[in-house]
């Protein structure tokens, strides 16, 4: 039986992110072609995280910069090693390469980093992106990382548009995998059994948290139009500096932790997205297609997604357009209802089966022939002899210097 090993970013944690979901999307892939699956992690265990276990996948703690973790690659002998993040791949991309040179590597880019900073960085100026914008360190190392694999896993056209066009990434080390959905068997209410709107997102996400600034400012013109709606925010790990915003005489709900978004979702009549920066997909609008429930956001928060002309909603970047079409799509029940159905024509875009057989075979067909893929990716080999080297040898520094501290210590607490 051959092994897929997921070297995890964090333990995925499908209730608070898209980024959880995504991933046990990914582990269903391989999981339904009859693979043993092992996840592997160095972070700590979150109060939220899946049980991987009831899915038959192993549970693997792990330490950065740890000569043990060489020993652990030899006795898996993965197939397939899948990085979670290109932060991860920088910390064991060598190990990997080191160990079990005829593994498959392929990185799950999530979002790009790099794209999401630059358009950080032009919002906080107030201005467009530029193509300086991306001449970053942050991404030089994503795209290094992604040159050092055999494949990654791109979540948008966008994103892949912009890495072949801007960077020039050969195709050959790209593979379109956005999110994927199965069908929510809940019922959808009805136009006049909803009631609200709502916004949903980690909060650990900078761009939620803006959003949640910007539904603040944007909210007392929307209320003095909808003057009986109320705003419900959800979202995991909220902090103090937002749930000092809860306030419910301006019917403004900054409610936290929902154990089931899909539920909270239905009983909205819209979900309000005027999210200002970002990349990738956005999964809070996805899951509320899911459950017939329209979406207002900007054209940052529908990349990704398909044609503008069959959102199911509005997309608007400019502040008084935005509170315009929620009032419209809140009060008139024949467009909400349009935006609902095409919702449903949305979802058809994104169903598991129409990409999961696809993204196996192409990850399979590059298995197949490594050794002449390899050989065409001159520039990531070049990448790998150079970070390699340094990474592994600062990780041996690193690894050696820890060893000292414990003996220290070991050695001041036999002396007290």
């Amino acid at each position: 039986m051959p092994l897929l090993l997921v070297l995890g970013y964090v333990w995925p944690e499908p209730k608070s992110s898209a980024a959880g979901w995504r991933m046990l999307s990914l582990l269903k892939i391989y999981q339904q072609q009859g693979w043993r699956i092992v996840f592997a992690c160095a972070a700590d265990l979150s109060p939220h995280r899946f049980d991987l276990a009831q899915w038959g996948i192993e549970e693997l703690a792990i330490a950065v910069n740890d000569s043990g973790f060489a020993d652990t690659l030899a006795q898996l002998d993965p197939a397939v090693v899948l990085f979670d993040r290109f932060m991860i791949e920088e910390q064991f991309g060598w190990k990997v390469d080191e160990v079990c040179p005829r593994a498959l590597k392929v990185l799950d880019s999530e979002d790009l980093h790099f794209w999401r900073d630059a358009r950080q960085q032009a919002y906080k100026q107030q201005r467009a992106v530029n193509p300086t914008d991306l001449q970053t360190e942050l991404a030089l190392r994503e795209i290094a990382a992604i040159y050092r694999c055999d494949v990654t896993l791109t979540i948008s056209d966008a994103e892949m548009q912009l890495l072949q066009q801007q960077f020039s990434v050969d195709p050959r080390l790209l593979c379109y995998c956005p999110l994927l959905l199965s069908p929510n068997p809940a019922p959808q209410p009805h136009f006049a059994q909803r009631v609200d709107l709502c916004f949903i997102g980690n909060f650990r996400h900078e761009p939620n948290w803006q959003t949640v600034l910007k539904l603040k400012t944007l909210w007392p013109a929307i209320r003095a139009r909808l003057p009986g709606a109320n705003l419900q925010i959800w979202g995991a790990y909220p902090p103090p500096k937002a749930t000092a915003l809860h306030n419910p005489k301006q019917g403004f709900f900054v409610n936290g932790w929902a154990d089931d978004a899909h539920v909270e979702l239905a009983k909205a009549r819209l979900l309000v997205a005027p999210i200002p920066f970002g990349a990738g997909q956005k999964g809070k609008i996805l899951d509320a297609a899911l459950v017939g429930t329209p979406t207002v956001t900007t054209h940052v928060g529908a990349e990704g997604l398909g044609a503008a002309g069959n959102f199911p909603g509005a997309i608007c970047d400019d502040d008084q357009a935005f509170i315009n079409a929620v009032v419209e799509l809140y009060q008139d029940q024949t467009r909400w209802q349009h935006a609902a159905q095409q919702a449903q024509t949305l979802l058809e875009q994104f169903r598991f089966e129409l990409h999961s057989q696809r993204v196996f075979s192409q990850l399979e067909a590059v298995r197949a022939g490594l050794t002449a893929h390899r050989s065409a990716n001159f520039i990531g080999a070049m990448l790998k002899h150079h970070h390699h080297r340094s990474t592994k040898f600062m990780g041996q520094w690193i690894e050696a210097k820890n060893r000292a501290n414990a003996l220290e210590e070991l050695q001041q607490h036999a002396t007290s």
